[in-house]
């Protein structure tokens, strides 16, 4: 079964979330938004357990949603996001380096 890694656990009802996978929260409550190498810590140990097609739900700081992105891509070469709209998530994928020429 593949996860949904929620960046953080806050008031939202991510219920809808759960058919994409079992929700696994990376952080809970308030952070401190410029701990960033703390937060990276935190999110690597959890993320080190994902697998290629699990999810990134973005929500909670822009600077952890970024942290957990960059591990994820960084792990796995690509991007599996849940994004909210209209009432409902939807999903969009990445595959990185196949537009970025990495020649310098």
């Amino acid at each position: 079964m593949n996860k949904v890694y929620v960046v953080n656990k806050s008031g939202h009802d991510f219920k809808a979330a759960e058919r994409f996978g079992e929700l696994v929260f990376l952080s809970q409550g308030k952070m401190d938004r410029y701990a960033i190498t703390s937060v990276y810590r935190e999110f690597s140990d959890v993320l080190n357990e994902s697998d290629p097609d699990d999810y990134i739900l973005l929500t909670g700081l822009s600077s952890m949603s970024a942290v957990a992105c960059s591990i994820f891509a960084y792990k796995w070469e690509r991007l599996n996001l849940l994004l909210y709209k209209n009432n409902k998530y939807i999903e969009r994928h990445l595959i990185l380096g196949e537009l970025i020429n990495k020649e310098q």
